[in-house]
């Protein structure tokens, strides 16, 4: 370990042996480096010739108060087994976030299981991140179709609505239009679309089946996106219907939205919820971030607050916001709020519910109704990321 490190971006060579080297870090292969060669851009360290690190970063807007701000998710990344120890992660980390930001990207999106890692480096979870279980009887005896129409494939309405309804929470992708090919092919995804006669398409569901090991098959739903209760209620109606082949719908780890149509429709509450790690968010330009994200047309205010900065240090703002928008002008006046890095991301992402929940998380202020106010300013909507990287 004595040679220097280089870090790069990956030319053909390079990305080859990373491949290798995600494969017998992570136990097994990982597809996505070969089915997102063409659009991510790959980062490696490099020692006496030899890749020892990496990571992929896509450049994709994610929505935020109903705007798409850009942000740089980054995926499958590791660190040779022998190299471990030495805080290349973190060096890594800053090289694949560089040439992003340098795109455009004014926040980041991270999904992983080393949560403590991510938290040193300014990440923080916004919310909790569940899979859902329930025994297909149930949802055959609790729900029901009415009048909707499901049909079979994905279409371009399907996808406008899919658009549409990801304005509506705090963290989903705007996905790009080779977003749907990647998902297609790596996961070998049904997709059925719901619709009333003669009205326009108001859910989309995506799923997967495999052969079960002893009986039928197992299905795990990828997409649930209803426009309103009903389409929802005739989503989980149709997943009823495969009572015959699969006994339990899985919902894949944030795939289920966060509101209440499963549970408050079940005559018999015997559903299975498990945490998995969650996704995190971290800004890398406070007033960029603030600046394109949406925020309420009935709110205006003028609050001072101090942010922790990217090198530790505190930052003074006047946070502005009014008829929608919203900008941050360096201050000397005394903050009245007082964020962390993480505390700030949670904020950003409509994760503080309450000024109670926001004081229990740390967030210091001087006055409860200046706190009321700012978490009323980006709780329009709730946070969920329903998108895998």
């Amino acid at each position: 370990m004595n040679q220097p490190l280089i870090f790069t971006p990956a030319d053909d060579n390079l990305w080859e042996q990373y491949d290798k080297l995600a494969a017998r870090a992570y136990g097994h292969p990982i597809g996505d480096i070969t089915h997102l060669r063409e659009h991510a851009d790959l980062r490696v360290a490099v020692r006496a010739g030899r890749v020892v690190a990496g990571g992929l970063g896509l450049l994709v807007e994610q929505f935020f108060g109903g705007a798409p701000v850009p942000s740089a998710c980054l995926g499958d990344g590791c660190v040779a087994p022998e190299e471990r120890g030495d805080h290349l992660a973190t060096d890594m980390t800053a090289a694949r976030l560089h040439p992003l930001t340098e795109r455009g990207a004014v926040i980041s999106a991270i999904t992983t299981s080393s949560t403590g890692y991510a938290r040193r480096l300014g990440w923080e979870a916004p919310t909790n991140v569940l899979a859902w279980a329930v025994a297909t009887d149930d949802l055959k005896r609790s729900f029901t179709g009415e009048d909707f129409e499901v049909e079979h494939g994905l279409t371009d309405e399907a996808e406008a609505l899919q658009h549409q309804l990801a304005r509506q929470w705090n963290g989903p992708m705007h996905r790009p239009a080779w977003w749907t090919r990647w998902k297609q092919e790596k996961s070998n995804l049904t997709t059925y679309r719901f619709s009333r006669p003669g009205h326009p398409i108001s859910g989309l569901l995506s799923l997967t089946t495999a052969r079960h090991d002893r009986h039928g098959m197992s299905l795990t739903v990828h997409d649930f996106w209803a426009a309103d209760q009903p389409a929802a209620a005739a989503m989980l109606a149709f997943l009823g219907r495969h009572n015959t082949r699969a006994r339990t719908i899985t919902f894949r780890r944030g795939a289920l939205p966060p509101y209440p149509t499963l549970l408050h429709g079940l005559r018999h509450h015997r559903t299975t919820a498990e945490a998995w790690h969650p996704w995190m968010l971290r800004i890398l330009n406070i007033p960029e971030a603030i600046r394109l994200r949406g925020w309420p047309t009935d709110l205006t205010t003028a609050v001072p607050i101090e942010t922790e900065n990217e090198t530790g240090g505190k930052d003074r703002w006047m946070l502005q916001i009014k008829a929608g928008a919203a900008e941050t002008i360096p201050t000397n006046a005394e903050p009245q709020v007082t964020f962390t890095r993480r505390q700030l991301a949670v904020w950003y992402a409509g994760g503080y519910r309450s000024t109670t929940s926001a004081r229990m998380a740390g967030v210091h202020a001087l006055s409860e109704d200046t706190l009321a106010a700012l978490v009323r300013s980006t709780a329009q909507f709730e946070p969920w990321l329903p998108d895998h990287f």
